[in-house]
């Protein structure tokens, strides 16, 4: 059965599971409050509960909309079989800022399967892990073209370097978006900043 919640006009649907999200990925789930759910949502919290039950139900609720929006709108849409390495990063950042235009703390979603003081919510949260593991998608680096490499470099090393300044620059793209007091984020200019920033990884690593 469809949450409540979930046949909300969409505005308002998606500041209350923006809002739970960011709550939920910042103060963990026993933490999390419902008050500052509400209130950064602009809904009362007697209103909320209307549409969901209790805490559990509505972390629940946020946990399965991310999870299934993932795999639609990043995991079914990236191309696996791409074998350059930096072509393959550009299209992850292209949908990881689409995704996080409208929903600035979706790439934070790992964060909510952390172990809480609630066994009912770890067996749930079990219950989701091993689902999902069964149907796991190709990792980023996987099957990349190792030919075009500069001979004498160490391969794994390199996808390690590149790993770590790819961490780097999605926590700068992530801050710009969240700090950003825009409805909107220039993807154009982002994305231009990107492929230059790809240009000089290129250079170091490629023949």
């Amino acid at each position: 059965m469809v949450a409540k919640i979930l046949n909300l006009e969409s505005g308002r649907r998606d500041a209350v599971l923006n809002a739970a999200l960011k709550e939920f990925v910042l103060q963990g789930y026993d933490n999390a409050s419902t008050n500052v759910i509400a209130k950064e949502a602009g809904i009362s919290k007697a209103l909320m509960f209307h549409y969901v039950s209790n805490k559990q139900e509505l972390f629940l609720v946020v946990y399965d909309y991310f999870s299934d929006l993932m795999k639609r709108e990043y995991f079914d849409l990236m191309n696996y079989d791409e074998k350059d390495i930096f072509d393959k990063l550009r299209q992850s950042y292209f949908l990881q800022i689409k995704l996080s235009e409208k929903y600035p703390f979706i790439f934070d979603f790992n964060k909510l399967s952390r172990t809480t003081n609630s066994n009912e919510v770890n067996k749930e949260l079990e219950n989701r892990m091993r689902e999902q593991h069964l149907s796991c998608y190709p990792k980023l680096f996987d099957g990349i073209d190792e030919t075009k490499f500069r001979k004498g470099l160490n391969i794994e090393k390199c996808k390690q370097f590149i790993f770590w300044s790819n961490i780097g620059f999605t926590n700068q793209i992530l801050e710009k978006i969240r700090n950003s007091e825009k409805s909107y984020m220039d993807c154009e200019s982002i994305m231009s900043e990107l492929d230059e920033y790809f240009e000089e990884l290129r250079k170091i690593f490629y023949a």
